[in-house]
């Protein structure tokens, strides 16, 4: 079952200095913790606090790119987590055809936060990285979205 989550909000390891995404469902029930890249995690910040820059940066370019070539971005989906990796989805909808395009967790959501598309997890990725780091997976680490287990 998918369940749509939103941004509860970016922090930093105060261990290892990584960005963390924490995303929630809407009853605040569950709750999904995973470590992005430094990049990655300004793309996220700069949305979230509606930060405009003078010239579109990679998520902006790819938003635009989507939409000017006749495409609407659906949803994201955190898909899987192996070998302590997550994986995620971006879900397109292009001249009327469906298209589903492999994409690193961070790099979907802050996508998904451009174009205003939900944010989907599937709950066995929430359940397996519950039981590979505690609640909500946050003993799982990442560099530019590939997870590893935490120092």
């Amino acid at each position: 079952m998918l369940i749509e989550m939103t941004i509860k909000g970016l922090v930093v390891d105060s261990f290892s200095s990584t960005p963390i995404v924490i995303l929630k469902d809407k009853a605040g029930d569950k709750v999904l913790s995973i470590w992005v890249g430094i990049y990655e995690a300004n793309a996220i910040a700069q949305q979230i606090e509606n930060v405009t820059m003078p010239r579109p940066m990679t998520h902006d370019l790819l938003r635009n790119l989507i939409s000017d070539l006749g495409g609407k971005v659906d949803r994201v989906v955190v898909t899987d987590l192996r070998e302590n990796t997550f994986f995620a989805t971006i879900h397109l909808t292009v001249k009327g055809e469906q298209v589903a395009v492999d994409a690193r967790p961070s790099d979907a959501i802050a996508l998904a936060l451009r174009s205003r598309s939900p944010i989907l997890v599937d709950e066995q990725v929430i359940e397996a990285a519950a039981a590979k780091g505690g609640k909500g997976g946050c003993g799982l680490h990442a560099s530019n979205a590939r997870s590893q287990p935490a120092p």
